[in-house]
């Protein structure tokens, strides 16, 4: 079967069915055994695909859309058959415009996945003596959601591949109204402590949330953009944990802290609009497929723990000190659940806000020389927080501990933008240049980019585990500061030995090798620029 017409300027597209809201033809995935067919000779044909190159396999994995996938078709819905952002033309006439219309809805959705993840960092300040639970079972409760989001990020990055990033998302937001009803119903004295643990672990879908959203939109921006545009969506999500504390604060304010429902109610609805907009405006980008073999090699790939490590010390201190804040200034300096919930959602909005900061300085000078210079300076803060906490001293330790949540902010945009720059470098490494490198850089960045996120999450977890130890044994969180101190001064080592020290002179070998291998070759990042 021959290839129809190319539509809207992009190649190659076909079957149009209805246009989405730019225009783009929109499609469902072709019948099983439909593939192009060249204008090429069977005689080229068959030279140029006699010994494929590594850079090949992978472009092909990465944009082929001619096999079958029944479960797609079951799926149904709006469908972009193919997708290239590193081709400058179509990004500028198309793909820049439907990139930044997903980009809105992912971080809308993303934003309440993340209110209703920390949902319980709120609940817990509404939690007076006549609900029997002490400041350990509190931070026990806090603790669950980061345990449960952190694991389902895994397979929430393969879902968007498998189902569409549309479809997913609209998936992943009406599964938010689970836990947030459940909360609803049993918020209220007399509920059992393992109905409360229950519940709060439910609403560890909204953290796989923030998986298939940045593996989504990774997927719709070019390699030179996906700094700024990532640490746009991440920071519009992470914004979700200081807005919910924000309505926390005000109900507790005006209603006082016997009605925690009020929150939900403000909340569920916004899930349903999350779930309808998304159904209206977003794309499933037919050229992206689960790859078992990218996901096998990610793990493989020694980097990948390397900055999942990072991670932890970025994100999963934003994550971990969100959940835990109200409560350490309630068992630190006595503060009373409005004075606590006054305060609490100021770290996390300025932490969140500075994320898309992250990525641009990353974009212009380099992630990991940002994130270096960003733990270098967490470890400082960190200090000031275990002296404040010596000297009780309840300003200084506010001006240290929202340092550390500025800081971590800034760092969750570097380090995430570092996980596709190593990927180029390695495909540089390798040999490969130009589209080749593209292709095997988007690749394995993708795969990389769930369990990184995974692990991430899960630091948030060591956080809170952490200060329920040094609450119920030094009565402080002295000791758990002490400990995240040395764990920055270890990422700092880390960084620098592994991505600055010593990662130029290789890669920079490496691609001097590829560009005399192919004069077409361009100049790649090595991992000192990534």
């Amino acid at each position: 079967m021959g290839t129809a017409p190319p539509h809207e300027g992009i190649p190659g597209a076909r079957e149009p069915g209805h246009r989405g809201p730019s225009g783009i033809p929109l499609t469902a995935t072709r019948p099983p055994g439909e593939s192009k067919v060249s204008s090429a000779s069977p005689a080229a044909t068959a030279r140029k695909s006699a010994v494929p190159t590594v850079g090949q396999r992978h472009r092909e994995l990465w944009r082929r859309d001619d096999c079958p996938d029944h479960h797609r078709r079951a799926q149904g819905g709006r469908w972009i058959e193919q997708w290239d952002p590193e081709d400058e033309r179509f990004w500028r006439e198309k793909g820049e415009r439907i990139a930044a219309r997903n980009l809105v809805f992912s971080i809308l959705s993303e934003h309440i996945g993340f209110s209703i993840w920390s949902l319980w960092s709120v609940m817990v300040l509404f939690m007076g003596p006549e609900y029997g639970v002490d400041a350990a079972g509190k931070f026990f409760l806090v603790a669950m959601p980061t345990l449960v989001g952190g694991v389902l990020r895994v397979p929430y990055t393969f879902a968007v591949a498998r189902f569409g990033g549309r479809n997913w998302t609209i998936v992943s937001a009406g599964m938010l109204l689970v836990p947030a009803i459940a909360a609803a119903v049993v918020m209220e004295p007399g509920t059992s402590y393992t109905t409360f643990m229950v519940v709060a672990a439910l609403t560890g879908v909204g953290g796989g949330n923030f998986a298939s959203s940045m593996t989504n939109i990774n997927s719709f921006y070019p390699l030179r953009r996906k700094g700024w545009a990532l640490g746009l969506n991440a920071g519009g999500g992470n914004i979700g944990v200081p807005v919910i504390q924000l309505v926390g604060l005000l109900v507790i304010g005006t209603a006082g802290a016997a009605h925690p429902r009020l929150v939900l109610a403000v909340y569920i609805p916004l899930i349903v609009v999350a779930a309808a907009l998304s159904a209206l405006f977003m794309d499933n980008l037919a050229p992206v497929r689960n790859d078992t073999g990218a996901a096998r090699e990610a793990a493989r790939d020694a980097h990948t723990w390397i900055m999942s490590l990072l991670y932890i010390g970025t994100f999963g201190s934003f994550i971990g000190y969100s959940f835990a804040f109200g409560l350490v200034l309630q068992n630190q300096f006595d503060r009373t659940p409005l004075q606590a919930a006054s305060l609490t959602f100021i770290g996390p909005l300025l932490g969140s806000l500075i994320r898309p900061v992250g990525g641009r300085l990353a974009d212009a000078h380099g992630g990991a020389k940002i994130t270096l210079w960003t733990f270098a300076a967490m470890a400082a803060a960190t200090v000031v927080v275990v002296y404040a906490s010596a000297q009780k001293s309840l300003a200084v330790f506010l001006v240290g501990f929202i340092a550390l949540f500025v800081l971590s902010g800034l760092g969750n945009g570097s380090t995430f933008k570092m996980i596709p720059g190593i990927f180029q470098a390695k495909a540089v490494a390798r040999g490969l240049a130009g589209e080749e490198a593209a292709a095997y850089g988007r690749r394995l960045s993708g795969a990389a980019m769930g369990l990184i996120g995974a692990v991430g999450a899960l630091g948030g977890l060591a956080i809170n585990l952490a200060f329920r130890e040094s609450f119920a044994s030094a009565h402080s969180g002295t000791p758990a500061f002490v400990s995240f101190l040395g764990f920055y001064a270890v990422c700092s080592a880390v960084t620098w030995a592994v991505y600055l020290r010593g990662a130029r002179r290789p890669a920079a070998a490496s691609a001097a090798q590829a560009g005399a291998q192919d004069p077409r070759s361009e100049r790649q990042p090595a991992y000192a620029d990534v």
